[in-house]
């Protein structure tokens, strides 16, 4: 594979110690390609980045307004989340009204992202459940579409083993999956993600570009296009939900609202809309690495395509070039974007 361009690199002492390599994809919502650095046509794993599209149908089917979820439910559909309490709870009430109980969540579970979680879960000597999982609430989400899909039959019982590629809920999944991207997943490498559902390999070309269409409604069906406006709307005023406390995700969006949807994914991937621009993006580090690179460089992107006031532009490059500190919180050095990733030169 030819080596990709230094996206982000670590300083101390003045000189660089580390670097870190990827590619990305700047695409409009008619496919245009805007930027591209590296390889965009190598299909990789999206991971958790996608999560807005794997939510589509929770809307077009009906189910999130059926079910009436809240602004917070539907963003904790999107989500990547801490598992604080208010992730925990809201997770629990889309179960609630989907009339299923946690045990339907097939996801898996682990200890809190967020440390004042776990010291929480510790401080009370409980474990944590399928709840505390990141992925819990895009999983919620699929079991309310699970039960909308479900009609007269048990609920319960429909939704078992939504997680198989063959089932119909995570058939109603990908298919979204494929009408954003316009990426034939027939033809594509499946792997299982961490939370066990599928997930495909896709060009960053086609993920940038289903984030365009995210962002914009073109070229989405109308059902799919009046579902991304919802999401983006219900992130918009609960972007909490979708990282938690401290985290890039919800501190950017909190801070810019609708102008930017973004979305970290496992292994160095992040996807965003960026609306006002007409763009999407897609970032894969090489090296896998999440919130040492690829947050760097979605800050840079961000920085440079829209247009931010002094504020706004001041708090974003406080991710794109950000202090190095230790443990006795002295400055020992500097994480910044490269000019490739500041200023990429745009597609010919």
């Amino acid at each position: 594979m030819t080596a990709h361009p230094v996206l982000v690199e670590a300083l101390r002492g003045g000189i660089v110690e580390s670097f870190h390599r990827g590619a990305l994809a700047i695409v409009d919502a008619d496919g245009g390609v805007h930027t591209a650095l590296g390889d965009i046509e190598r299909p990789v794993f999206p991971r958790s980045a996608i999560k807005v599209l794997q939510a589509l149908p929770l809307v077009d089917s009906g189910a999130a307004e059926r079910l009436q979820l809240t602004d917070e439910e539907l963003a904790l559909a999107c989500a990547s989340h801490g598992g604080e309490e208010r992730h925990t709870r809201a997770a629990a009430s889309m179960l609630a009204k989907a009339g299923v109980d946690p045990g339907a969540l097939e996801c898996g579970t682990h200890w809190p992202y967020f440390d004042g979680a776990i010291k929480a879960l510790a401080q009370r000597g409980d474990a944590p459940s399928a709840l505390h999982n990141n992925c819990s609430g895009k999983h919620a989400g699929f079991v309310c579409l699970g039960c909308m899909l479900a009609e007269r039959r048990d609920v319960a019982a429909f939704v078992r083993g939504y997680v198989r590629p063959e089932h119909p809920v995570m058939r109603e999944v990908s298919a979204a999956l494929q009408a954003a991207t316009g990426y034939d997943l027939g033809r594509a490498v499946r792997g299982t993600d961490g939370c066990s559902i599928p997930t495909y390999a896709v060009p960053l070309r086609h993920l940038a570009h289903a984030f365009a269409r995210v962002g914009t409604g073109t070229g989405l069906r109308d059902g799919h296009a009046r579902a991304a406006r919802r999401l983006r709307s219900a992130v918009a005023r609960a972007p909490q939900m979708v990282a938690g406390t401290g985290r890039f995700d919800s501190r950017v969006m909190e801070r810019l609202g609708e102008r930017v949807f973004c979305k970290v994914g496992a292994e160095g991937m992040y996807c965003a809309a960026l609306p006002e621009a007409g763009l999407g993006v897609a970032i894969k580090m090489d090296d896998g690495n999440t919130a040492r690179a690829a947050e760097v460089v979605m800050a840079a992107l961000i920085e440079r395509l829209l247009p931010l006031d002094e504020a706004d532009g001041a708090f974003m490059h406080g991710f794109s070039d950000a202090a190095l500190t230790n443990w006795n919180g002295v400055e020992v050095g500097r994480l910044r974007a490269t000019p490739a990733a500041r200023q990429p030169a745009p597609a010919r």
